[in-house]
């Protein structure tokens, strides 16, 4: 079992930026496979980004490409989502979750969800 505690959210004006910080229980953190997802009012809950277990691949929706950054610090069991340039259809709450498999791209795939921090960016 793994519980994950997202902070980090908050208001920023387009252009900003944010860093998310996704906080895991438990030994295992490092045998999982660590994703970030965002939903909008309305609206499917989106892939962002995902970082293998080992932290050797990154990879991100078209969306968010060139403007975020995962990384994680498997000896403070934390994952990071880095937003730069945010854009106000950046606005979302953001859902950290932990997958059993070594690199995830798909919701379906993961096993554990945080709760969700809010995003907001005002224009």
């Amino acid at each position: 079992q793994v519980q994950l505690v997202e902070s980090g959210g908050g208001l920023v004006q387009a252009g900003g930026s944010l860093r998310l910080s996704c906080a895991a229980s438990g030994r295992t953190f490092s045998t999982y496979a660590m994703g970030w997802f965002r939903q909008a009012p309305g609206k499917e809950r989106m892939f962002v980004g995902t970082i293998s277990l080992s932290s050797g691949g990154t990879y991100y929706a078209d969306s968010v490409k060139g403007r975020v950054t995962i990384s994680r610090d498997n000896t403070k069991n934390t994952v990071y989502l880095q937003m730069n340039s945010l854009k106000p259809e950046d606005t979302a709450v953001y859902y950290c979750a932990a997958s059993r498999m070594i690199v995830a791209t798909i919701r379906d795939h993961y096993d554990y969800w945080g709760q969700g921090t809010q995003v907001t960016v005002s224009s």
